[in-house]
């Protein structure tokens, strides 16, 4: 699953959601990528979940379309 998170600006931010994501689901891959503002998590939980997790997290976001 591939999201856009606008407000990730910082290395703190990165932090906080790969916290916020690996606190609720463990064995989830999380690839944040700065640059381009997304978050990649490779995980059992669905998009729905990880959405509202990272919104509790404080950020926005929405799911981007797999290619």
């Amino acid at each position: 699953m591939k999201f856009s998170v606008p407000d990730m600006s910082c290395g703190h931010c990165v932090a906080a959601i790969e916290k916020a994501i690996t606190t609720f689901e463990p064995a989830a891959i999380v690839i944040c990528d700065l640059e381009n503002r997304t978050v990649t998590v490779d995980g059992p939980k669905n998009s729905e979940v990880m959405e509202k997790t990272l919104r509790e997290a404080g950020y926005e976001t929405a799911q981007l379309a797999v290619s």
